[in-house]
């Protein structure tokens, strides 16, 4: 392996494991991510509401009288957008195009977050013995993926060999 693919191999574990170690500390978990997940649950409900579902949110549950989700860490996008954070800034880019990549991959990555909530509340309203699978195997894979997705593409597109090419 060559050295700069050691060098953002070293960047990423060492900003991962930072940004994992701040989101389990009591205070930020309490004071962003909660507050954070319990933003996600409301927003998720409206969504539903939106679509003709009868659900009530309660900090960071959704419920209605056929089936209750809680949204737990883990299941917000937090963790997808840690990778993608960390692939980014350990990436040779400009820091313009490392704060683009950020603000749009976080969006990207909520976004479909998003549909994951909703379509496993609908699963599990409607669907329940789906619900599981649907849970830990299809969509955190999905999730994850495309982080990983939107990183390759976004470092295709700024990387250094490309930056070259355009002088």
């Amino acid at each position: 392996m060559q050295r700069p693919q050691v060098l953002f191999l070293v960047k990423f574990f060492v900003i991962l494991v930072a940004a994992y170690l701040l989101i389990a500390w009591n205070p930020v978990n309490d004071h962003v991510i909660v507050p954070f997940t319990t933003g996600i649950a409301h927003f998720s409900g409206a969504l539903l509401r939106l679509i003709g579902e009868p659900v009530a949110v309660v900090g960071t549950i959704i419920s209605s009288a056929a089936f209750a989700v809680n949204i737990n860490n883990g299941c917000n996008g937090v963790e997808a957008m840690l990778i993608l954070l960390a692939s980014i800034a350990a990436f040779p880019a400009s820091l313009r195009a490392r704060a683009v990549g950020l603000v749009l991959g976080t969006i990207a990555v909520q976004l479909l977050n998003l549909i994951r909530i909703i379509t496993l509340f609908l699963i599990g309203a409607h669907y329940p013995k789906y619900f599981d699978a649907s849970h830990t195997a299809v969509w955190q894979i999905i999730v994850i993926l495309s982080a990983v997705i939107f990183f390759l593409i976004w470092s295709s597109r700024v990387g250094p060999a490309r930056l070259a090419a355009r002088t």
